[in-house]
């Protein structure tokens, strides 16, 4: 309740949630949002490039199909994608930064060596880099994603692991001859879980962030798919006479990612006062 009443207070994280619960509805129920759930993904020439109205509140886009449909659409796309991503980064960061933070040794400096080389590289130019080896798709655009998110969880549960493996707990656990696995996985994980929680809520925004860029440069999702990156990039030869065309798609992107971005932030304050934001 103490936590609660914590969150309730700090006004930036709540409209964070706001936004995210919104996003989350409105990707759970897109088929039936979406006025034109079935024409989105059809052409329709004779309305093509219309503006905002009552009938398309968001306009059609360059081969008529309604923007705001799509725009609903592409929420469930967003998401998937991103929560995809950030579970595979994170199960297979958390398990290098335990195995790395608890058995150490030769096995720890490899994966930790490792985990500083793909820190040093911009996510997304690696993500360029990787996706380029594959097919333009968006199943190889989620494997870049991932291959390059999961360091940043390691980095994290390296340094928890490293501190709560001096705890006196472990000790008193080792004492009574409770075998390693079972201190890491049952102990020392549920006691870096906080972290581990605000760094997939920050991912959440940022990998959607990283998806539409590579839908934007052509290496995500395919056409028709109703993809935000894409969108963008459809109405670039378009504007900017038809500002609406990518006007909307790119307020989707930018309100979804400050929605986590403001509740990773909320949680951090929580989970570490020291990092508080200044008021």
């Amino acid at each position: 309740m103490l936590l609660l009443r914590k969150f309730s207070k700090d006004l930036p994280a709540v409209l964070g949630l706001a936004i995210v619960v919104l996003v989350l509805v409105a990707a759970l129920l897109a088929p039936h949002l979406a006025p034109y759930p079935l024409d989105a993904y059809e052409s329709h020439l004779t309305r093509r490039l219309k503006p905002p109205s009552a009938e398309y509140p968001f306009g059609t886009d360059n081969i008529g199909r309604d923007i705001f449909s799509r725009v609903i659409l592409g929420t469930r796309s967003a998401l998937i994608v991103s929560l995809s991503v950030v579970s595979g980064a994170m199960a297979i960061g958390v398990t290098l930064g335990l195995v790395a933070g608890f058995y150490g040794r030769w096995a720890g400096e490899a994966i930790m060596r490792v985990t500083d080389v793909f820190l040093a590289v911009p996510q997304l130019i690696l993500a360029l880099a990787l996706a380029q080896l594959f097919s333009p798709s968006l199943e190889s655009a989620m494997l870049a994603l991932t291959l390059t998110y999961w360091p940043f969880f390691a980095r994290i549960v390296y340094a928890e692991t490293r501190r709560l493996k001096a705890s006196l707990f472990v000790d008193a656990l080792q004492c009574i001859g409770a075998s390693a696995p079972r201190i890491v996985f049952a102990h020392i994980l549920p006691n870096a879980a906080s972290p581990i929680i605000v760094r997939l809520t920050i991912g959440m925004g940022f990998t959607i962030l990283t998806a539409a860029v590579l839908g934007f440069l052509g290496m995500g999702a395919p056409p028709p798919s109703p993809d935000w990156g894409l969108a963008i990039a459809e109405s670039r030869q378009h504007l900017p006479d038809t500002w609406w065309f990518a006007t909307f798609p790119g307020l989707a992107i930018f309100l979804t990612v400050l929605g986590f971005n403001l509740l990773g932030d909320g949680l951090r304050d929580i989970v570490d006062p020291r990092l508080r934001r200044s008021r």
